[in-house]
């Protein structure tokens, strides 16, 4: 299926951010009004965000929000994979991404219409850096640290920056030294992902860090996590939408090139006056 779409590269010709639509079917993801349960409710929902502006659909079935469990590989493929192919009937031209840290789950999802893979685990997996390289698929590499069970207790760096950055770009120079095109890889630094309120700030703050000698796309993932209500003093993620777009606001003004979100039309909104200002 993903063979008849248009080529995809995380190199984005506009000047402001590209939307990547959250699309949880869970049970617990962290933002509870993002939590889904039915196919045709995700299909409704990222029929919509398309529609709001969402150039890519980013489907997961297993949350991975500090103190959450694993799942096993069955339930998260019954999650994911009628999703998927529901929004690839409807939506034919969508860039469908899977979030996922497990290659059985990512196999047989891009089996099924998806055309990127989205690891938060940054391709810890041999198998999973195999699957991308074999099938030459787009790929966000994503920093996590430890576990999501366990990555908020008391996460610690000599620096930040300075080791995550590191890090992603050696995996994705790794790809690269493969054959893997460039326009194909895109750096996460992973928000919230085993890192305190300071980290996060100096990762974001530090964002050209991620770029390499390849300059390589960065994607932001900050939508209502905690670091915006630990800023704001919002602990409802509910509350957290108008901190979240102030994030947005900054990676426009920066530079960045892909956010992560749950509130697509909000942010489709902000982007486009943004960008009729400039």
């Amino acid at each position: 299926m993903a063979d008849a779409l248009a080529p995809f590269s995380f190199r984005r010709e506009s000047l402001i951010p590209g939307l990547m639509g959250i699309l949880n079917i869970t049970p617990d993801s962290f933002h509870g009004p993002s939590r889904l349960d039915s196919v045709i409710e995700a299909m409704q929902r990222g029929i919509a965000m398309i529609s709001a502006g969402a150039e890519i659909i980013d489907i997961g079935g297993e949350s991975t929000r500090p103190g959450s469990h694993p799942v096993s590989i069955e339930e998260e493929l019954e999650r994911v994979i009628p999703v998927i192919r529901a929004i690839r009937e409807t939506s034919p031209s969508v860039q469908i991404s899977i979030d996922t840290r497990n290659y059985e789950v990512a196999r047989q999802a891009l089996d099924a219409g998806a055309t990127i893979i989205n690891d938060v685990s940054g391709l810890r997996s041999p198998e999973m850096m195999d699957l991308v390289l074999d099938r030459k698929v787009p790929v966000c590499i994503m920093h996590m640290l430890g576990e999501p069970k366990a990555m908020q207790s008391n996460p610690t760096y000599g620096n930040a920056l300075s080791e995550i950055s590191s890090e992603l770009l050696g995996t994705a120079q790794l790809l690269v030294d493969a054959g893997h095109e460039l326009n194909s890889i895109c750096l996460d630094p992973g928000i919230g992902f085993g890192k305190t309120l300071q980290h996060n700030i100096d990762l974001l703050k530090g964002w050209q860090a991620f770029r390499g000698e390849y300059d390589f796309p960065i994607l932001w993932g900050v939508s209502r996590k905690s670091m915006i209500g630990q800023i704001t003093g919002h602990s409802m993620t509910e509350d957290r939408l108008f901190g979240t777009l102030g994030v947005a606001a900054y990676a426009n003004q920066v530079g960045i090139d892909w956010l992560r979100v749950h509130d697509v039309q909000a942010h489709t909104d902000v982007l486009n006056v943004l960008d009729a200002l400039d």
